[in-house]
C-alpha cells in the first residue's frame, strides 16, 4: 500500500512539473506546443507577448522611440498640473493614444511586409491609413493639452502681466 501511494505521488508529482514545464515555456508561437493557455495565468502569458511586441517596436520604429520619449517628458507633467483629475486622465490619455495607435500601425506595417514586399496598391493604401491614424492620434494629443494647458498658461499670463 505504501508504494502504491509512493508510485501515485511521484505520477502526480511528475505531472505536476510537465504542466508548470508546458506553462513556463516561451510564450511566442513559433515556440510554444500549440497549447492555448487557460487560467489566471494566461494574463501572464499575454503579457509576454506584450513586452515582445513594443520591444519589436522599440527597435524597429524609430517613430515609436520619438513618441516614447515625448510621452516620458510628458506623463510627470500630466500629473503635476494644477487641474481637475478628469484632466489629468485626459492629458495621460492622449499620450498612451498616440502610443496604441503608432503600435497598430507598426503591426499592420509588419504584417504586410511579411505578407509581400512586392509594391502594390493595396498595400500602400493600407499603410497610408495607418500612418493617417497615427497622425489623427497625434493631432487628438496636441488639441487636448492645448485646450488644458493652454488655459492654464492664459491663467498665469493673466495674473503675472
Amino acid at each position: 500500500m505504501w508504494k502504491r501511494k509512493t508510485v501515485s505521488c511521484n505520477h502526480t508529482v511528475s505531472a505536476f512539473l510537465w504542466h508548470i514545464r508546458l506553462m513556463t515555456r516561451s510564450a511566442h508561437p513559433s515556440s510554444s506546443s500549440g497549447v492555448k493557455r487557460t487560467g489566471p495565468l494566461r494574463g501572464l502569458f499575454a503579457l509576454r507577448h506584450s513586452r515582445a511586441g513594443i520591444a519589436a517596436t522599440w527597435r524597429e520604429e524609430s517613430a515609436f522611440r520619438q513618441e516614447v520619449c515625448v510621452a516620458v517628458v510628458l506623463m510627470p507633467v500630466a500629473f503635476l498640473l494644477l487641474v481637475s483629475a478628469a484632466e489629468h486622465v485626459l492629458l495621460a490619455a492622449s499620450l498612451l493614444l498616440v502610443l496604441l495607435v503608432q503600435l497598430i500601425n507598426s503591426s499592420i506595417e509588419a504584417a504586410i511586409d511579411r505578407i509581400s514586399l512586392e509594391r502594390h496598391e493595396l498595400f500602400g493604401h493600407a499603410k497610408d491609413c495607418g500612418s493617417a491614424a497615427v497622425t489623427v492620434a497625434i493631432v487628438i494629443g496636441a488639441m487636448t493639452w492645448g485646450v488644458i494647458g493652454g488655459s492654464l498658461a492664459w491663467q498665469w499670463l493673466r495674473a503675472h502681466l
